[in-house]
């Protein structure tokens, strides 16, 4: 089915389009999660229940409480559908990427038609669904609060800000992966992670003026000399990169880290860009 906004929402006239309350988000994720039960998503993880043979464990084993308590270390959690609409955020949060890791879609099995048990599934494919997990998780958490994100790899990361979270998904590929690629992703993961703290995000600016440095070095006539001197003044007057009396620390930090973070990413991916073109000539 084609995904749109219907007439009141399209029109501004539907008040339910503001960012959806914590308990309205438990409330659709575990309505997913019952979904994905249902169709047996969970089966290869959780296990499922016979009407002859009584429960047969997954690969969590028949103590899946235990496991959910030894992985999220809380022991309020489980079972889930009785306990999401009682979830703070973080315990959302964990909920989710437990999930992720847990989930897979049913490929093929038996079907056991006494009593009209069921499928018993038996092959799986783990990363089809893990996609199809995750862009219906999204459709959730892009409404909640500020905006989240499930990526690829299972982690919930804070969306962005509206007209600058497109930089987070632009591809920055180099021939250098070492000291260009892998910190630029370090560096954005870092940011975007739930309640980053402050050193976090000021460690995520400097590794981005690291790899600005870097590129500085090994490229010539990109930028003005004194364009360059602005932008590194920044980082080491503001208390980003050295330390010594002489640096401005009376400033906003979370405002500030947010621009300087931005502005560092989008010029790393301008050098790289006029860079290539540079050696096309």
């Amino acid at each position: 089915m084609k995904k749109r906004e219907y007439y009141s929402i399209r029109t501004g006239k539907n008040p339910n389009t503001n960012k959806l309350s914590l308990e309205v988000t438990n409330r659709l994720i575990r309505d997913i999660y019952l979904d994905f039960i249902k169709q047996g998503y969970f089966d290869e993880y959780f296990g499922f229940t016979c009407v002859d043979l009584d429960f047969i464990p997954g690969k969590l084993g028949e103590a899946v409480e235990a496991k959910v308590f030894r992985a999220l270390k809380k022991d309020h959690l489980y079972p889930f559908k009785d306990r999401f609409l009682e979830y703070s955020e973080d315990d959302l949060f964990d909920v989710i990427e437990f999930l992720f890791d847990c989930v897979s879609k049913p490929i093929s099995g038996e079907y056991h038609s006494w009593n009209n048990c069921g499928m018993h599934w038996e092959k799986f494919d783990k990363r089809e669904g893990e996609k199809l997990f995750s862009s219906l998780i999204n459709e959730i958490l892009i409404d909640y609060s500020d905006g989240f994100q499930l990526n690829k790899d299972g982690e919930i990361l804070v969306e962005g800000e509206d007209g600058l979270k497109e930089i987070f998904d632009a591809e920055i590929k180099t021939d250098d992966p070492e000291n260009i690629d892998n910190r630029i992703q370090s560096a954005i993961k870092r940011f975007r992670y739930h309640r980053s703290s402050i050193d976090e995000r000021k460690n995520s600016v400097r590794e981005l003026f690291d790899v600005l440095e870097y590129l500085k070095s090994k490229t010539r006539n990109i930028l003005f000399k004194k364009d360059e001197s602005d932008l590194f003044n920044i980082a080491n007057n503001f208390g980003i990169r050295h330390h010594n009396p002489n640096q401005k620390t009376d400033y906003n930090e979370s405002i500030w880290l947010s621009w300087m973070f931005y502005f560092c990413l989008s010029t790393i991916d301008t050098y790289i860009k006029l860079s290539e073109k540079y050696d096309e000539k």
